[in-house]
């Protein structure tokens, strides 16, 4: 909720009356949709993290794990499979490709820690678990990521470079217990960093994420010319006026008779920050970019742009018919 009100807050540019305009016409579905689908990452991270950190825990300070007294054993004890199954396919979906990696050694410290607290008579099994499938996960990613690392150290881009190498090691170093006295210190001082820095990266996620639709409304005259382009943000239609945000955070009235034409402006899409690409699979995408494409934006409408156009809409449009015209020589005589 408090998400929601400084995104309205943020939209009417701290104005209040604007604001109260906003709470008035924002549908709440289109709110809540914008907010899961801008944090749908969060869900999966938080719950990885804090499992991962509360086996550890169990692990490496079993008397020190009481679930009655501490919020992170309380929540690794009631959180069952089927979440922490569902937290990694989610991951995997909506994660950016950078952070695969990462996902990878989290899924594979909670396999690891989870036998050994289950199967402790199994040597076998937790040899498998902790040794044999970390390092064959960590040789296959870097098999799959290797042509992406050279590249992004070539780019700059240091924080991808480290994202595409450290985790598959990672996976490999940490998959047993850690020294009793520094057990409970380390994993209560991790638990509060995610629970203080997760909220705040949402709130700036959530805050840059559109609300209402781009519309870009023609206004004139009914007998003249278009005079204006009013490029801005959809609040409400209604019998008599259109109300649109502009892109200076003010309200506009615009009567419905003056209306010429509204156009619906495309979402450009995020613009890319990183060059780096995995066999042509980008490093700032997501499977779900793969498996439901985007719809193609074209040339970018003047009208979008907040220009008047120079031209009508409808005879830009129209495709021209070939005929004699079109041939560069005279026509032939009629005999």
């Amino acid at each position: 909720m408090l998400l929601l009100v400084l995104r309205l807050w943020r939209l009417s540019r701290q104005d209040m009356p604007t604001m109260l305009l906003l709470v008035q016409y924002v549908s709440p579905l289109g709110l809540l949709s914008a907010l899961l689908i801008a944090l749908v990452w969060a869900f999966p991270l938080v719950v990885l993290v804090l499992a991962v950190l509360g086996r550890l825990l169990q692990v490496s300070a079993p008397d020190r794990f009481d679930p009655e007294r501490s919020l992170l054993a309380y929540g690794t004890v009631r959180t069952p499979g089927w979440v922490l199954v569902a937290a990694i396919v989610l991951a995997a979906l909506t994660w950016q490709l950078r952070f695969l990696p990462l996902l990878l050694m989290l899924a594979g410290w909670l396999l690891a820690l989870r036998t050994r607290l289950r199967h402790p008579d199994r040597p076998r099994r937790i040899l498998v678990t902790t040794v044999v499938l970390p390092v064959v996960a960590a040789a296959a990613s870097y098999a799959w990521l290797a042509p992406a690392v050279p590249g992004a150290v070539g780019e700059g881009e240091l924080a991808t470079a480290l994202l595409l190498v450290v985790p598959p090691l990672g996976a490999v170093v940490l998959t047993g217990p850690v020294p009793r006295p520094v057990a409970p210190a380390l994993t209560r001082a991790l638990a509060y960093a995610v629970a203080a820095v997760v909220p705040l990266v949402m709130g700036v996620v959530f805050l840059r994420v559109p609300l209402l639709p781009a519309v870009a409304v023609e206004v004139g005259p009914e007998a003249g010319p278009v005079r204006e382009v009013v490029r801005g943000e959809a609040v409400t239609v209604t019998d008599r006026m259109t109300i649109v945000l502009d892109g200076r955070g003010e309200v506009r009235f615009l009567p419905n008779d003056h209306v010429r034409g509204q156009l619906l402006c495309p979402d450009p899409g995020r613009i890319p920050v990183s060059r780096v690409d995995v066999y042509g699979w980008h490093v700032e995408e997501t499977a779900l970019d793969w498996m439901i494409p985007r719809q193609a934006v074209g040339r970018p409408d003047p009208r979008c742009l907040g220009r008047v156009p120079t031209v009508d809409p409808a005879d830009a449009s129209a495709p021209s018919s070939p005929g004699p015209a079109a041939s560069s020589g005279p026509p032939p005589r009629a005999r």
